[in-house]
């Protein structure tokens, strides 16, 4: 995969694709039917998504708690699993915001990327405070020569499957129905912090991540796998919150606690996926309380884990 964060100056073989259009926050089920539709309508063309970073919410309410379900990194490997071989991450500031829908088609999609097809969702807006919608990107593009493919949503027993619908999954502790609307576990990707390595003095030592722009789900304890850089997955439990036992701070992080596993991770990159909710976060009367916990939580990982064939 390439990613371009300008729409100027792009070499020859970086245009004329065939563009999905979107922020693709999750990458869920609902984004992949688009990136379908682009590929299905034109496949002799190569697949590329159109996005921006930060998500335009950040900009325009950056004192809201994070909500972003996938960051940038881990945007583009979902996006290569499902055979996007171009991102254009386009840069979003204040002047960005400014451009008028008709010069953002003509300016950025028809000039810039020379696009050749687009796919989008019913309810894609763009343009200066979103004044561009379907309607009229159907009318330019077919203007302008370029192919348009209009996704309806995609539903199943809940619903339509949005972003919007996987956070609050999240956030209401309940990982497996964002699981079955994201396609795959929902995971948390961030670098192994050291912490006051109190879980080592008790046998259970953490790998401790912050969640930094993530979306803060359920607070409490997790059945969890890690992606190691190497690739290997090594199962595990998790708290994610802010430790009332042993910690009186604001900052909620997330504390894993790999199964089997006793080598080094500080500065190494995980991935760690959450497949089952065990309970929420609550203060215990000791460490001795907080370990006999653990020991419990961890037997009911292992289990959760197993059943799925983890």
């Amino acid at each position: 995969m390439r990613i371009f964060r300008d729409w100027r100056g792009l070499p020859a073989d970086a245009r004329g694709a065939a563009v999905a259009l979107g922020n693709f926050d999750g990458v869920h089920l609902g984004h992949a039917a688009v990136l379908r539709a682009a590929q299905a309508a034109r496949p002799d063309l190569p697949r590329a998504v159109l996005s921006f970073e930060p998500h335009p919410r950040e900009v325009f309410r950056p004192d809201d708690p994070p909500f972003r379900l996938t960051l940038s990194a881990a945007r583009a490997a979902a996006l290569a699993r499902l055979g996007v071989s171009i991102v254009y991450e386009l840069p979003f500031d204040a002047a960005f915001s400014l451009m008028e829908a008709e010069a953002f088609i003509a300016n950025v999609i028809a000039d810039g990327l020379g696009a050749r097809h687009l796919a989008c969702g019913p309810d894609y807006a763009f343009g200066h405070r979103r004044g561009g919608n379907v309607a009229l990107l159907s009318a330019r593009a077919e203007a302008l020569g370029i192919g348009l493919s209009v996704v309806p949503p995609v539903s199943d027993a809940d619903g339509a499957i949005s972003s919007s619908r996987i956070r609050r999954a999240l956030q209401d502790g309940y990982p497996e129905r964002a699981a079955q609307a994201l396609g795959r576990p929902w995971a948390i990707r961030g670098e192994v912090a050291h912490g006051d390595k109190r879980g080592r003095t008790i046998g259970f030592p953490t790998a401790n991540i912050a969640l930094g722009r993530h979306l803060e789900p359920a607070r409490g304890v997790y059945a969890i796998t890690a992606t190691l850089p190497d690739g290997r997955l090594i199962k595990g439990v998790a708290n994610i919150g802010r430790r009332p036992t042993v910690n009186s701070g604001p900052e909620s992080r997330l504390e894993a606690h790999l199964f089997d596993f006793a080598e080094d991770l500080y500065g190494q990159v995980l991935e760690i996926a959450l497949h089952g909710f065990l309970r929420g976060e609550r203060k215990f009367a000791g460490l001795d309380e907080l370990k006999a916990q653990i020991a419990t939580d961890a037997s009911t990982a292992r289990a959760i884990l197993d059943r799925a064939g983890l």
